[in-house]
């Protein structure tokens, strides 16, 4: 089981070099990566369980992040009309994107960033991917091509990101006037979304 302890963090030198693609069929160590990635993610959206492994909220996470220099992530997350995004991505390729560019109010966060950080990430506001997904109940691999907008798109990009050594830090504007944000901000909460975008 992953925790916040397998995590590597910020300067270490993983998380900046390109990952490789990986070999299929999945080797049984790859299968387990696979499914170990996304059990942290559902694990982290679960109170009882972040609070006896102390881990914290995320909606992806990325082999580079776990030290793993193998393109694939996992990314567990609902639109903002409540449709469930849940997949173990293995290779993925984005072949498509739309012009139209957003961001999260109030900047994206990361398990590998410990810091505070201020400012926006512009994502393309819709993608098309392709790849492989793994199944974590019968463990096969098939192939997938699919549009994400909104919100999954930007998880996406957050983590096909990390598979080549990109950080979200390296990305940050204090202003993005070609951009819209993808929602508003309720002044009344300090909640909002730079814990949960991983």
């Amino acid at each position: 089981m992953i925790t916040m302890q397998n995590i590597i963090r910020e300067g270490h030198p993983t998380l900046t070099t390109k990952s490789k693609p990986v070999i299929l069929p999945l080797s049984k160590e790859d299968i387990k990566l696979g499914k170990d990635l996304l059990e942290y993610v559902i694990n982290s959206q679960d109170d009882e369980k972040v609070k006896k492994y102390r881990l914290r909220p995320s909606v992806g996470l990325a082999a580079p992040q776990v030290n793993k220099l193998k393109r694939m992530f996992a990314m567990h997350v609902q639109d903002l009309d409540g449709e469930l995004y849940s997949f173990i991505i293995i290779n993925p390729e984005i072949i498509g994107s739309t012009k139209e560019e957003c961001f999260i109010p109030g900047g994206e966060g990361c398990l590998s960033v410990d810091r505070p950080t201020e400012g926006l990430t512009p994502r393309k506001y819709g993608i098309r991917f392709k790849g492989y997904t793994l199944d974590p109940e019968t463990e096969h691999t098939q192939p997938i091509e699919m549009d994400l907008v909104g919100y999954p798109a930007i998880v996406f990009q957050h983590e096909f990101d990390h598979l080549d050594g990109i950080m979200f830090t390296t990305k940050l504007y204090k202003e993005l006037p070609n951009a819209f944000p993808l929602f508003e901000v309720d002044e009344d909460s300090e909640s909002n979304e730079t814990e949960t975008q991983e």
